[in-house]
């Protein structure tokens, strides 16, 4: 009786192995189905074959336990071994990871990073920001990874000119800008590309002031800067949506600017959406008036019932209406062309938008702001939900905690 209980054991084990082995070999011929030649591949399909035989025959237990013995052998043949097998898989998970990522990213949403003011303060640019109040009291590294606030600080620590040949930018860490430069025989060393640190350490807002520059005399002890360059919004455009709907007014939009005047400054670009097709547009005591398409007169644009776009004319917190300048200027009219669409910033003094360089083409528009990512600060998360600062326009830039 043991013994008869003891050769249905093995008959189950034999089972056992035969269902394993072709579930083994099904899985990896599936998996290279795309790399094997098909005699390789017919010849793994006889193998199977075969073991689903067995699975039938195991009243001969002699001939099955010589399968299970053999066909490793066999398989080994008709699958060629793959030099560093475990490097090789790994290489598989991240192309699907990547794959997926950069599918996500083309399809739904793709990270983007804001460059410039103009459009504060409803998303910040990089910029610079005094020390004493703008930046808490922070460890330099928990400001960066919190605020994305680098630490810009230049005391000169000898007489000299400032030398304009020396001006060298590098990236650092993280790929991160950083600018060396020369003053009389010391050198330098601040956060930001070139441009960025001639403007926030040496003042230079235009081509004329880079004489006086470098033929200023700067003198041991005086402090160029002290303060923090922070890196902008890093936020996620939503592309998706896209496909279903139609760009609304009010939106803060990304484009690209192929085919647009302005492409030498920039791929991409972020603005508010102001102008719909067919509109006819005018700017009014700071405000932007609408004659929609087929309409008889004209409307305030805040009288739309837009909330996000009704902050521009709040006076609060840094926003300060529409300025008339560029195609708007002294009250002048414009129509927005079919399938094309008029952009200005929320920082409209400091922006270049269609005022400018004219309409964005609908194919232009790769999808709407959806969600800041980085740095921690106010704004932080959905885009355009907070209200207006309870500050006046004209207090600047508020300090960190509140931005």
């Amino acid at each position: 009786m043991f013994a008869r209980f003891s050769e249905f054991l093995k008959k189950r084990s034999r089972k056992k192995e035969l269902r394993e082995m072709i579930g083994n070999l099904e899985q990896i011929l599936h998996v290279n189905d795309d790399v094997l030649a098909e005699s390789s591949k017919q010849k793994a399909r006889e193998l199977i074959q075969e073991a689903k035989g067995m699975s039938g025959a195991v009243s001969d237990p002699a001939a099955v336990d010589s399968f299970i013995e053999k066909a490793p052998l066999r398989a080994a043949k008709i699958f060629p071994k793959k030099s560093y097998p475990v490097l090789r898989e790994y290489a598989d998970i991240l192309a699907v990871a990547f794959s997926v990522a950069f599918g996500i990213r083309a399809l739904y949403l793709q990270p983007f990073k804001i460059p410039t003011s103009s459009m504060q303060p409803t998303l910040f640019g990089i910029h610079y920001v005094q020390k004493d109040s703008a930046v808490p009291n922070l460890q330099p590294f928990v400001n960066y990874w919190i605020y994305s606030a680098r630490k810009a600080y230049l005391e000169v620590k000898r007489d000299g000119r400032f030398d304009l040949n020396s001006i060298r930018t590098y990236n650092s860490f993280l790929i991160l800008p950083r600018t060396k430069f020369r003053i009389g025989d010391t050198n330098y060393d601040l956060p930001g590309d070139s441009k960025q640190i001639l403007g926030y350490a040496m003042k230079v807002k235009d081509d004329t002031s880079f004489v006086e520059m470098a033929t200023r005399e700067y003198k041991e002890g005086e402090i160029l800067c002290d303060g923090w360059q922070v890196l902008g919004d890093h936020l996620f455009v939503d592309r998706f949506s896209l496909h279903f709907r139609e760009p609304h007014r009010g939106d803060v939009t990304v484009f690209v600017t192929e085919d647009l005047p302005c492409r030498d400054r920039g791929y991409f670009y972020i603005k508010r959406l102001i102008g719909m097709p067919g509109d006819t547009l005018k700017i009014l005591n700071g405000e932007v008036h609408v004659k929609e398409q087929g309409a008889e007169r004209f409307m305030p644009i805040s009288s739309f019932g837009i909330k996000e776009l009704n902050r521009v004319y709040s006076w609060k917190g840094g926003y300060h209406g529409h300025t008339p300048v560029g195609r708007l200027a002294n009250l002048a009219e414009i129509e927005v062309p079919e399938d094309s669409y008029f952009m200005m910033g929320d920082n409209s003094s400091n922006s270049s938008d269609s005022r400018e360089w004219g309409f964005v083409p609908r194919r232009n528009i790769i999808g709407r702001a959806l969600f800041v990512f980085w740095p921690f600060s106010r704004r932080w998360g959905i885009v355009d939900r907070n209200e207006a600062l309870e500050l006046p326009s004209t207090a600047g830039l508020p300090q960190m905690e509140l931005q």
